[in-house]
């Protein structure tokens, strides 16, 4: 949709926001995002899925956010023109690494603080309110053999060695030793928000991929920011819990994630060239 299409189904819905400015913030497969305003976020679905997600993650909201301290998303939920969202925008914009590797110590170690007790506040929320409200299983990962077949052709030589260690290790990996939990399962730095004028943490976005996974695995998509963040986040869950993690299992799980992207990727070769960038990026920053 262009933006003057999704500016003309905005005002037909809110009048309020004709003499607004928009810009589409992101436009991906799914939905497309656009920011209002700098206030306020509108979500479009593209497709029946989408729409179904998008209802969805409403609806886990409503139970999400009364129940932790962090800042997330309140969605409210229109089918008038078309079905869409509209929340405030969280202050604040993406942590990628290059935002990260300016953030003061202090606050750090504040977002490290406040994202450990997040997950603690997230995985003790009642199970059975999150499957009504139709929280299910994430997405599972392919078999140690199937990554490999899809994989080994295209990797560089660089990354095979890694690479098939990591899938070694994934064959005889047992059970997460904490079991299955509700989770973002997609707290990549990307879906939160900073601010660094301001110095401030403003929040947590985007539960679309949030589900039933392994424990374990909550902890991976930190480290596409920074190790640091997620050991971080790490001590801050171990204190708020009385869990102890398994810092190497998390580092192998990203391992496998990132081949798991690149094995997805397999028959669209610009994807898989993307993944593999981002892969040799983890390999170069993994601790």
């Amino acid at each position: 949709m262009s933006l003057e299409r999704l500016r003309e189904l905005t005002v037909a819905g809110h009048p309020q926001f004709a003499g607004a400015r928009f810009t589409i913030l992101a436009d991906g497969w799914d939905s497309v995002a656009l920011d209002v305003d700098n206030r306020y976020i509108i979500k479009f679905p593209r497709h029946e899925v989408a729409e179904q997600s998008l209802r969805r993650e409403v609806l886990l909201l409503s139970v999400i956010a009364p129940r932790v301290l962090m800042p997330v998303p309140q969605m409210d939920l229109h089918d008038i023109p078309v079905t869409h969202t509209i929340h405030a925008k969280l202050p604040g914009r993406a942590l990628d690494p290059a935002a990260y590797a300016k953030v003061p110590e202090s606050m750090r170690a504040e977002i490290g603080e406040r994202l450990g007790q997040f997950y603690a506040h997230l995985h003790a929320i009642n199970s059975d309110l999150l499957a009504n409200a139709g929280a299910g299983p994430v997405q599972e990962w392919l078999d140690a053999e199937t990554i490999r077949q899809r994989i080994e052709p295209h990797l560089p030589p660089a990354l095979a060695h890694w690479a098939d260690k990591a899938l070694e290790k994934l064959a005889s990996l047992g059970p997460d030793p904490h079991g299955v939990t509700y989770g973002l399962f997609d707290g990549h730095g990307w879906n939160m928000a900073y601010d660094p004028a301001q110095n401030r943490f403003g929040g947590v976005f985007d539960f679309g991929d949030s589900g039933f996974g392994p424990l374990h695995q909550e902890f991976i998509y930190s480290n596409l920011t920074s190790p640091d963040l997620t050991e971080r986040i790490i001590a801050s869950y171990e204190q708020h819990t009385g869990r102890e993690l398994d810092r190497a299992r998390i580092t192998l799980l990203t391992d496998i994630h990132r081949l798991w992207e690149i094995a997805e990727e397999h028959e669209n070769a610009e994807g898989m060239a993307a993944m593999i960038e981002a892969a040799d990026a983890w390999f170069a920053m993994r601790p």
